[in-house]
């Protein structure tokens, strides 16, 4: 199969071909020219603003895949991806049973090995994610999980957190961490605030996922090792993050595409898809979120993708499950809103930092390399609608959103997948 990709900007601060215009031609999943001239292929790819980077890459999805495919299975979650550019995403380990065997790990990963979106595992801190036992970690690294994680669970007992830290460096483990003190967010809802409080709602105040990540701070600074901080929404965790990087602790953090967009004042509208954990936070703190994304601080931006049927959100508010669907949106929303963030910073924080964070060699448009590539426009405008959804599960409040930039077709593994 042949693919030609025409006068397509090159996105890759790692190709000798960065920023330039060029024909770029794809035989049998590998590039094989790059440069100004006329050629035929089986596939054709153009438009206005036509533009390629390396394949981009998701640090937080849940797949729901085993015990719960009716929401998600590894096929449609892939599909998904794809459909948002990525050739690459990890999974959460809050699944049924939870993701804490080599068994699992490699189901996960023999699953996805013939998708065009690879799966990495990220396999359970604690048995059954409850926060009390360790894992055998040493043998799921061995089995081949990405990094360790309780997932939407906090590990909220100190102990564990420190062995596990301890742990991890035998082998240069990744933890990920999602910071909440269970006991200070109980029953919440909603931001904390005064949108919460007009309507009558249990509020998740930001000092829930502060105290949590001071902690594991001061306990990284004691045992050593590497954390990093998903989806945080906190203005206050992200300074201490920035302080915790300039005094040289091996810290990272990303943050949600959807709480770089949407406000807690929405939530007026009872709308269970805006139900999420991490809360959508004030206008305020969504403005500094905006510049420690740019400052660096945040590493990197991710879909936070959790499927819900709609058993579990067509219910009363405070019944509704917590979770968007969001691998379909990620850079149409930031692409979309901006804020004078450079292209070239946009693609850094879905594509380079996380596999930086994660340890995994960077793909490189240049002749020779096998290609994997997230094609997009930067500049098409277009709606989101439920035809563009490829999840099985249809929670996200985008719906009607009208976008500019979109991804328009992944190369990966001698596959790939043109979006409609």
């Amino acid at each position: 199969m042949k693919i030609l990709l025409k006068s397509a900007e090159i996105i890759d601060k790692n190709s000798p071909y960065n920023f330039q215009k060029k024909n770029i031609v794809i035989v049998d999943g590998k590039i094989e020219k790059i440069g100004d001239f006329e050629e035929t292929a089986d596939i054709v790819l153009e438009s206005p603003n036509l533009k390629v980077s390396p394949g981009w890459f998701d640090l937080r999805a849940s797949i729901k895949d085993p015990g719960s495919e009716h929401k998600e299975d590894i096929h449609s979650a892939t599909r998904a991806a794809a459909s948002g550019g990525f050739t690459g995403i990890v999974c959460m380990p809050n699944t049924k049973p939870v993701l804490q065997t080599k068994d699992l790990v490699e189901y996960i990963s023999n699953r996805s090995a013939n998708k065009i979106t690879s799966v990495y595992p990220v396999a359970a801190v604690t048995l059954d994610n409850k926060g009390e036992e360790i894992t055998e970690m040493i043998d799921l690294h061995k089995a081949g999980a990405i990094a360790f994680s309780d997932g939407n669970k906090p590990i909220w007992h100190s102990d564990v957190l420190l062995k596990t830290l301890q742990y991890l460096q035998a082998f240069d483990g990744l933890l990920l961490v999602h910071a909440e003190d269970k006991y200070v967010s109980i029953h919440g809802q909603m931001n904390e605030g005064v949108t919460s409080t007009l309507l009558g709602l249990k509020g998740l105040p930001k000092l829930a996922e502060e105290i949590i990540v001071e902690r594991d701070l001061r306990i990284l600074r004691y045992t050593g090792g590497k954390i990093h901080f998903s989806h945080v929404s906190s203005p206050r965790s992200l300074q201490l993050i920035k302080e915790a990087k300039q005094e040289g602790l091996k810290v990272t953090a990303d943050i949600t595409a959807y709480n770089l967009a949407l406000d807690d004042t929405l939530l007026t509208s009872f709308d269970t898809n805006l139900k999420v954990n991490p809360p959508l936070r004030s206008k305020e703190d969504i403005d500094t979120f905006w510049e420690y994304l740019k400052e660096g601080v945040i590493d990197a931006i991710v879909s936070d993708h959790n499927p819900q049927d709609e058993e579990s959100k067509n219910l009363e508010f405070d019944l509704a499950e917590f979770g968007m669907i969001g691998l379909e949106t990620v850079f149409p929303i930031i692409n979309t809103i901006k804020r004078d963030l450079s292209l070239e910073t946009l693609i850094d924080k879905i594509c380079f930092a996380p596999r930086r964070i994660l340890g995994l060699p960077q793909p490189v448009i240049k002749e020779g390399e096998l290609a994997e590539i997230t094609v997009f426009d930067s500049e098409y405008e277009w709606e989101f609608t439920q035809s563009d959804i490829k999840s099985k599960s249809k929670n996200t409040p985008f719906l009607g959103w009208k976008f500019k930039g979109k991804p328009l077709a992944v190369v990966n593994k001698g596959m790939y997948f043109i979006n409609n």
